[in-house]
């Protein structure tokens, strides 16, 4: 779960309390190269390395391992076996690079923490004059793109919870159209979003990792049983569903709040980067997961994989039955953790402040958390298209925050002299960047042509 809201310093509107602390020079930055930002980080519950390592698991096992075999489809069982491992690799060092750049901003301006958006206007204020311009709209345009994913995120759940719960009424007692499972719903999800405070929470959100992990050995039962030979599919796909499979796999892999989140509250936050850290070790186990799962689920369900595994199983099985059940639940109170994100950035950055003295204050909060709720819903009802939700928002948005946006924070942090050799990091940005824009552009558009296909 993306956590940006949660990073301190507090934001307020589009400026920090670390725009008052730049010491400047004749124009140019003091760094003192003694502080160091891991130090001063207090945190009143810190988590080891371990503990960190399992969080950084939990948060990626969702709907996007589900959707792996589907992705397979749109690539072939080899070029997804392959392209999977090269997205997973592309994604780790993307992360590396943000959050290297980050630490270098904390060194350089002496505060313990910036979030994800002031540290790109820092970067951007202090990069390249031709991007110096797009600093004071960085922090709005990083919170968007962040809102619109949470948004995603939250839409897929929806449309993941009525699509298993429609197969199981449709077996027992009659068939409703999916938009009527998604209205039912929408009462149980406004309540559960009113929840404000995150403890509340957690044992819910424990049990719902229990029931994820419990589900996902079940499934691979099914899977295993009875494989069809690989000469029955296909190695490679059509280039066009490529941009699919890579939407698909970005929104799986790809978890930029959590690792912000997760590096901020580690007691050992030099052990996060490195050759054997904690985002390497973490990163393998979620590529092997994910590459596992699409592959085999292709090779068991081959052109017929669903948006979501769950809906590959046996219809008449009680045992399927349990686990379309199981997984329900568990993405059901995950909503409540996903839609936590966007209500907490629209209302403490950008609304709070106007409504600090009101006497209506909660009820405002509350009116807010109900808004984000009924247009998760609205987007849900107007497109139940699971797996092509999954690609759009994965496209969509993880190509700016996971790809792009590190790279160009990157060259703005190390402008103009720590380049490298011939400028050899410039021109590798560069090249991160365009491939960024190139899989937004084509996975959403291939996405949203899709699913106006699917209409006609």
């Amino acid at each position: 779960m993306s956590n940006a809201g949660n990073e301190s310093p507090t934001r307020k509107g589009n400026t920090t309390s670390v725009d008052m602390q730049i010491f400047a020079s004749n124009g140019n930055t003091i760094v003192d190269e003694s502080y160091d930002p891991h130090l001063h980080r207090n945190r009143p519950h810190p988590t080891t390395n371990f503990e960190t390592l399992v969080h950084l698991l939990k948060g990626s096992l969702g709907t996007g391992i589900l959707a792996m075999p589907q992705a397979f489809y749109n690539a072939g069982y080899i070029s997804g076996l392959i392209n999977t491992v090269l997205i997973g690799i592309l994604c780790t060092y993307c992360l590396h690079v943000l959050v290297q750049a980050q630490y270098i901003l904390c060194k350089r301006h002496r505060v313990p923490i910036l979030t994800y958006p002031i540290s790109m206007k820092i970067a951007l204020e202090e990069g390249p004059p031709c991007l110096r311009p797009f600093a004071r709209y960085a922090v709005v345009i990083v919170d968007g793109f962040m809102i619109v994913y949470q948004l995603g995120i939250c839409c897929v759940y929806i449309v993941f919870v009525a699509t298993n719960v429609k197969q199981l009424v449709d077996y027992y007692w009659l068939t409703l159209d999916v938009k009527i499972h998604c209205l039912i719903l929408l009462v149980p999800l406004i309540g559960i979003n009113m929840i404000r405070n995150l403890k509340v929470l957690a044992p819910f959100s424990t049990l719902a990792n229990i029931i994820t992990f419990v589900g996902i050995g079940l499934i691979l039962a099914y899977i295993l049983d009875d494989i069809p030979s690989i000469s029955e599919r296909e190695p490679f796909a059509e280039v066009g569903k490529f941009p699919l499979f890579f939407g698909t796999v970005l929104f799986a892999l790809e978890a930029v709040g959590v690792i912000i989140a997760l590096e901020n509250n580690m007691a050992t936050p030099k052990s996060f980067g490195g050759t054997c850290g904690v985002l390497n070790v973490g990163m393998v186990v979620i590529v092997v997961l994910y590459a596992g799962m699409g592959f085999l689920g292709y090779l068991k369900y081959g052109a017929d994989s669903e948006g979501s595994l769950t809906l590959n199983l046996p219809q008449e099985e009680i045992m399927s039955q349990s686990i379309r059940i199981l997984f329900a639940i568990a993405i059901f109170i995950s909503y409540a953790l996903q839609c936590y994100v966007p209500v907490d950035i629209i209302w403490n950055v950008y609304l709070v402040e106007k409504y600090r003295d009101s006497n209506n204050k909660l009820v405002y909060e509350l009116l807010v958390r109900i808004v984000v709720v009924i247009v998760t819903f609205l987007l849900a009802v107007a497109i139940p298209r699971l797996g092509l939700f999954i690609s759009l928002f994965g496209a969509f948005c993880l190509s700016a925050l996971g790809i792009a946006f590190p790279a160009i924070m990157e060259i703005c942090v190390l402008w103009p002299d720590k380049l490298g050799p011939g400028k050899f990091t410039l021109w590798k940005d560069i090249i991160l960047i365009l491939f960024g824009v190139v899989g937004l552009v084509a996975g959403t558009y291939t996405a949203v042509r899709d699913i106006i296909i699917s209409f006609m």
